[in-house]
């Protein structure tokens, strides 16, 4: 009883002495705190005007209010994401810049918005102020001339490319301004400077700087128009453009042949004289121009074509429509055969348009289908009306040309390119 009794006299005192401190320290006067300010980081203070993440060095990092890590961090990230800040929205994925520090940050970052817009200036050409005060012929300019003039080292190279891929002149007014490098804002300024002529020659074509000129070395031999095919044509002089031209117009125009020597005189391509060359060695056979001679006893072995041996890349009009297509058809099996270049498998035969499927399997499974003489280039190669022009690669040609000028690896260069695998994959039957 008494140790209880002990304890809780103890506990008593203690409350008191408890009590008698709290009671001096509220007696005392109040310090005035009100001089007291702390130090806090104020972006404001800082006046940011506008300017480009990827030009700041650790110490300028560290005067925007990081620290020495979260600088480090930064950097760091930086170098991750391929030495440099593509957008705003990558910037932001940097987990030592806080949600509040970007928002203080983001009305002064000289980046784009988003990836995705940045992925889009990326083909877009810089654009500069074109300056020009006298007239001048573009065909003498070098690289260095147009850098000097306004545009970009890329567009330079681009611009004198072009011009090559002409023949080595721009030939017109005309033909300057299809240059895609070339705005038409641009144009509007170059045209009055311009020593060109405004229109393109009649007849011009850039394929004749690859035409044979000196045309008395072809040694000609007799031949039938009607089974020349486009290598055929090139090797009695014609570039391969026209060599297209006559067979197209052979196919398409005249139904699969040529009737008479009037009929080669219209081609717009073959011209009187070089009519006049050939003329001595054509021969025109009846059984190539679908007619048939019926006082000859082998008439009637001509009039029926053994499918078997033809060759799906050469097969006429005439003998499409001997096989039992219409017209219609026919002309849309030998059209697509033309853009392309020539069939690389039979598959792609299918996916003609207005063609009869069952008909169609026939045929692919009775004839033969040969590609040794298809044209087929390395992705860097291509000329640039090809890639324009077939059917595989049109929409994906401007990319090419652009990416190719400074890309040579080509596994980045298609992953540049950002094509769909099944596309991919037809475009490169027609690739080395």
């Amino acid at each position: 009883m008494k140790k209880n009794y002990y304890q809780q006299l103890a506990f008593m005192g203690f409350l008191l002495i408890i009590l008698f401190a709290f009671q001096n320290y509220r007696s005392k006067p109040k310090e005035n705190f009100s001089d007291v300010h702390f130090i806090t980081n104020n972006i404001a203070a800082l006046q940011l005007t506008e300017f480009n993440p990827n030009d700041l060095d650790e110490k300028q990092w560290k005067n925007l209010g990081f620290t020495e890590k979260q600088t480090a961090t930064i950097l760091n990230y930086k170098k991750i994401v391929g030495g440099k800040f593509l957008s705003k929205e990558q910037f932001r994925k940097c987990f030592a810049v806080s949600k509040d520090k970007f928002s203080e940050l983001e009305p002064f970052l000289l980046l784009p918005d988003s990836n995705r817009e940045a992925k889009i200036n990326r083909f877009k050409f810089e654009k500069k102020s074109i300056a020009v005060h006298r007239k001048f012929n573009p065909d003498l300019y070098t690289k260095d001339d147009w850098i000097k003039m306004g545009f970009s080292e890329r567009q330079a190279e681009a611009i004198i490319k072009y011009k090559n891929y002409l023949g080595g002149s721009f030939v017109s007014k005309e033909k300057f301004r299809e240059c895609f490098i070339i705005s038409e804002e641009n144009y509007q300024k170059l045209s009055g400077y311009l020593i060109l002529p405004e229109k393109t020659a009649a007849g011009f074509s850039r394929y004749a700087n690859n035409s044979i000129s000196n045309t008395s070395k072809i040694q000609y031999r007799p031949f039938d128009p009607n089974t020349l095919d486009t290598e055929g044509w090139k090797s009695l002089g014609f570039s391969d453009k026209q060599a297209q031209t006559i067979v197209n117009y052979r196919d398409r125009n005249l139904k699969g042949s040529f009737k008479s020597i009037e009929d080669i005189q219209k081609c717009f391509v073959i011209s009187a004289k070089k009519l006049n060359e050939m003329k001595p060695f054509i021969r025109l056979n009846a059984a190539s121009m679908g007619t048939v001679d019926n006082t000859r006893p082998e008439a009637k072995q001509q009039e029926k074509t053994d499918f078997s041996k033809v060759d799906l890349n050469a097969i006429t009009f005439r003998q499409l429509l001997e096989f039992g297509f219409d017209e219609k058809a026919a002309g849309s099996m030998i059209g697509f055969r033309k853009k392309l270049g020539g069939f690389m498998n039979k598959e792609q035969i299918l996916t003609t348009y207005n063609i009869d499927i069952p008909l169609m399997q026939k045929l692919l499974s009775t004839a033969q289908l040969n590609t040794s003489n298809i044209a087929r280039y390395t992705i860097y190669e291509a000329p640039e009306d090809w890639l324009k022009n077939h059917p595989y690669f049109k929409y994906s040609a401007d990319k090419i040309i652009f990416y190719r000028l400074s890309e040579k690896d080509e596994k980045k260069l298609w992953k540049l390119l950002k094509i769909k695998p099944e596309y991919e994959a037809k475009m490169k039957l027609y690739l080395k």
